[in-house]
């Protein structure tokens, strides 16, 4: 009888000692490993926009202003997200799509979706818990707060007009580009931004819509908004 509850009570130390190490795996190791892989992200963004900016300054005065940036490449970030509702230290890279791997880096961008700054719905997801917590505080986003993106050549702030919303994961007309149950009834350049519910869960979804309020060259310095 006593070697059966020695064994007995062996394992429930064991099972007891591997839940702790779960969780201590999901709670922190991922932030850790999500928190270096955002400023991994963020910091080849900087790189990449100080060398178009010198190669522009370097052209011939009489060449022909630059295009409009290629389109996004899978899995690869190209632009810089701020929310100074979540504080103004808080900033996250923005990559092309939403696949596991991409949101263990930073915030997805849906596939499909418009482009930054353009008409349409520009569609971003991120996870409210784990890898980084980029959205833990998604709940405290109210109307009127801004959230501000660059892409190394223009500075987007765009104003959340409703939300947060609570939806189900099959509501996927919240990215239409006319998004259903925002209240917008005409196109435009518009934001959403959604991401799981409840907090350690994921049986539904919450959405914020915003439009584009402005823009300015980054030039021009940091958007008001950034400077409150």
């Amino acid at each position: 009888m006593r070697v059966i509850v020695r064994t007995v009570s062996e394992l429930c130390i064991t099972v007891g000692a591997l839940i702790v190490l779960f969780v201590v795996y999901v709670v922190f190791w991922t932030g850790v490993k999500a928190d270096g892989a955002m400023s991994d992200q963020i910091g080849q963004l900087q790189k990449q926009w100080a060398k178009e900016a010198v190669r522009t300054s370097a052209a011939p005065t009489s060449a022909a202003s630059p295009g409009s940036p290629g389109p996004y490449v899978q899995g690869r970030p190209f632009a810089v997200m701020y929310v100074p509702r979540f504080g103004f230290t808080w900033n996250k890279p923005v990559l092309e799509d939403t696949a596991v791997d991409t949101l263990k880096k930073g915030l997805g961008h849906y596939k499909g979706a418009a482009r930054l700054g353009q008409v349409g719905n520009f569609a971003v997801a991120g996870h409210r818990r784990t890898y980084g917590d980029p959205f833990k505080d998604f709940p405290r986003l109210r109307p009127g707060d801004a959230v501000v993106l660059t892409d190394g050549t223009t500075w987007f702030t765009y104003r959340i007009d409703k939300g947060p919303y609570k939806t189900v994961p099959s509501d996927v007309e919240v990215i239409d580009p006319v998004p259903r149950t925002s209240g917008y009834t005409r196109p435009g350049r518009y934001l959403t931004l959604t991401t799981c519910d409840p907090e350690w869960g994921h049986s539904h979804r919450l959405i914020v819509w915003a439009h584009l309020d402005s823009t300015q060259p980054v030039e021009a310095g940091k958007p008001a908004a950034l400077r409150q």
